[in-house]
């Protein structure tokens, strides 16, 4: 794993910790709130990348924050794919010539 995935995720674990003790949640209540187990809970605080994704979702779910996972990669947002696919489009687009008017007279 890279370093910098390595600590993003150290950090989303860390984070939800801080989460955690600010709205006065023990690790049992979340895992209980979460459906998980509390070795669960733990390894998510530690930024183990182990942990399934879901159990992010469940933990943000708990803290009301569950847009936020939405809002990752808002496609709407996403500069570089806009650029990318913008410079696809094509210069001009022509009309489809009407087969009926390019006849005989």
């Amino acid at each position: 794993m890279s370093l910098p995935v390595e600590r993003a995720i150290r950090k989303l674990g860390s984070d939800l910790g801080l989460a955690r003790r600010r709205r006065h949640i023990s690790q049992a209540s979340l895992a209980e709130r979460m459906g998980a187990s509390l070795s669960t809970v733990r390894r998510m605080e530690k930024g183990d990348p182990r942990v399934p994704i879901h159990f992010i979702a469940r933990a943000l779910h708990v803290f009301g924050e569950i847009e936020a996972l939405s809002r990752l990669l808002d496609t709407a947002r996403d500069d570089i794919g806009l650029v990318l696919m913008d410079e696809k489009l094509p210069r001009r687009v022509r009309g489809k010539r009407d087969k009926s008017k390019t006849g005989a007279l």
